[in-house]
């Protein structure tokens, strides 16, 4: 299969075709995404048992792998009671058997996961390299293995602890350390020293690859084909924000539909303190985002519960990056410490009856805050994107293996 598309540049609205694994507009030099522009433009859910490929209509894929599975959205009625909202809504990316949730890796990275490894084109004999804090490098290992797809990961050393699984993974998938205390922007920079390899790996390409955002954006698409509508507001937590500009862009395919309604969700998300890199830029210098100084990066990276929130160079400022998607929006930042994470962790598994990571209650904290801040209208539909849920019931009835490092001169040799 092969759905068909074209590609959007958000600068200048150019179209063009996508040659294989475009990150951006071969004819314009000055920084923008590319959007995926489908020929479909009214969704047809697939099958359920397709798992996430019953999106596939807005999906850039060009075959089906096995073992996906799509996101669950159900209305709440515990965490609803206790805010008193009258329609609050939660996507589910995780595992929960009962409510039809079969993540294995227990995270909405699987969504990108397999929606990257389906676009890969027919033929690619390179290895695709990934840097992640975590989540993702758990999607993509456990996806890629399944698949013999060549995969080569990059994760901070600290957050090893990340990468479990429920079966040892297939010797294509590959990983290698940034030293101990060390973050995730030190991971992307020994990442793309190997790829300037071109001849035997290729970069995913994180935010700018359509693939990557087009299958986050399934929760959404999850969402409003569950409730009947579009939600009018959003929230979710962010370490890259790339979930949240995939947001966007799935709710003005909704809009085009014209099933949903024309609502354009109010995007609110929310960061770990005090590793505050996009809050600080919204609140403080708008488009333009400061660099965190390394030192400072990693000092408060490693002081963050949700560790896999940490990305100090996220695609914010550029075109079509997540500045823009809450002007557009007139959505905000917010944040959660530590300890209001833990709190809202708690309180979502003893009114909802399942275990959430601490990015999940990074986003529901911020819930909780806004709603008894006022800012929320308790009438409105209020969609609530809990990233990752399930994990301790997970490892209470499996086997768990850790993925080890292999040594970096051995694949220099190779």
């Amino acid at each position: 299969m092969s759905t068909a598309y074209v590609l959007q540049n958000f600068s200048t609205g150019r179209t063009f075709q996508d040659t294989g694994w475009l990150l951006s507009d071969p004819l314009d030099e000055t920084p923008s995404l590319i959007r995926a522009v489908y020929k479909k433009k009214r969704l047809d859910c697939e099958d359920p048992d397709r798992g996430l490929y019953r999106f596939a209509d807005w999906l850039p894929v060009n075959r089906i792998l096995k073992g996906s599975a799509a996101p669950v959205t159900y209305r709440s009625r515990g965490l609803a009671s206790y805010l008193g909202l009258e329609n609050l809504y939660i996507t589910f990316n995780g595992y929960w058997p009962e409510k039809g949730a079969l993540m294995r890796t227990c995270s909405f990275k699987e969504t990108e996961a397999f929606s990257v490894c389906a676009h890969i084109p027919e033929g690619e004999k390179r290895t695709m390299v990934v840097a992640s804090a975590g989540n993702t490098a758990r999607a993509f290992a456990r996806v890629c293995s399944e698949n013999g797809i060549p995969l080569l990961l990059f994760v901070p050393y600290d957050n090893l602890d990340t990468l479990w699984f429920d079966k040892p993974l297939d010797p294509c998938v590959q990983l290698l350390c940034s030293p101990p205390g060390s973050d995730y922007f030190d991971a992307i920079e020994m990442s793309n020293r190997f790829c300037e390899d071109a001849a035997r790996y290729f970069a995913e390409g994180g935010a700018k690859n359509i693939a990557r955002r087009d299958g986050m954006g399934t929760t959404v698409l999850s969402a409003a084909t569950t409730i009947g509508r579009i939600p009018d507001y959003y929230f979710q937590a962010v370490g890259s924000g790339t979930g949240v500009i995939a947001a966007w862009e799935a709710n003005k395919r909704l809009i085009e539909d014209g099933r949903f309604g024309d609502t354009l969700m109010r995007l609110i998300p929310s960061q770990n303190a005090p590793f505050l890199p996009i809050y600080e830029a919204w609140n403080n210098t708008g488009r333009v985002m400061h660099v965190m100084e390394a030192s400072d990066a990693r000092k408060k990276s490693a002081s963050i519960r949700a560790r896999v929130l940490s990305n100090r160079k996220p695609p914010y400022g550029i075109p079509g990056g997540l500045y823009d998607a809450l002007v557009d929006t007139g959505g905000y930042m917010d944040y959660a410490t530590n300890q209001e994470l833990e709190r809202a962790m708690a309180l979502f598994e003893e009114l909802e009856g399942i275990d959430i990571d601490p990015a999940a209650g990074v986003a529901t904290a911020s819930l909780v805050n806004n709603v008894k801040g006022g800012k929320v209208d308790r009438s409105s539909v209020v969609m609530l994107n809990i990233t990752g849920g399930g994990e301790a019931r997970f490892k209470k009835e499996n086997e768990i293996f850790y993925l080890k490092p292999v040594e970096e001169t051995s694949l220099l040799s190779a």
